[in-house]
């Protein structure tokens, strides 16, 4: 187990807009074995600080067939099948909703690289309960 391996991939969504319209941008999309759970995603728009999220692995990994998502990360499969198909992504905070289509190839391509570091059902081993511990201990 190298808890050190990472896989990162770049991605060009599409920002639907409400009335339909998208606007192109790119994210880029991380995961590391030392945090095996978690996806984080970085959407870079225009030359700002690119705007992160952290969410479940298992999201992106369900929503590819089925929608999924309870609150603040919503994801589901892209009616229209034609060019590879497409992934909806619904992220919603206090500051607003946003709705992102990407185009499923790069995405699962990215996945099943992050499940040849870490294999599903295996993502307990890359923890090490006692360090948390200790840091949530430390810190309160």
């Amino acid at each position: 187990m190298n808890s050190s391996s990472t896989v990162s991939a770049e991605v060009g969504l599409r920002l639907v807009v409400p009335d339909r319209t998208t606007v192109p941008l790119l994210a880029t999309l991380e995961y590391a074995a030392d945090d095996p759970y978690a996806i984080r995603v970085a959407f870079h728009v225009g030359d700002d600080d690119p705007v992160e999220w952290i969410f479940a692995r298992e999201l992106l990994t369900v929503g590819v067939v089925r929608r999924v998502g309870d609150g603040d990360v919503q994801v589901w499969p892209a009616d229209e099948v034609g060019d590879g198909g497409a992934l909806n992504l619904s992220l919603s905070s206090p500051f607003g909703t946003a709705h992102f289509e990407a185009p499923l190839t790069p995405l699962t391509d990215f996945l099943n690289r992050t499940y040849e570091i870490v294999a599903a059902g295996r993502e307990s081993d890359f923890i090490d309960i006692e360090a948390e511990l200790d840091d949530l201990l430390w810190h309160s």
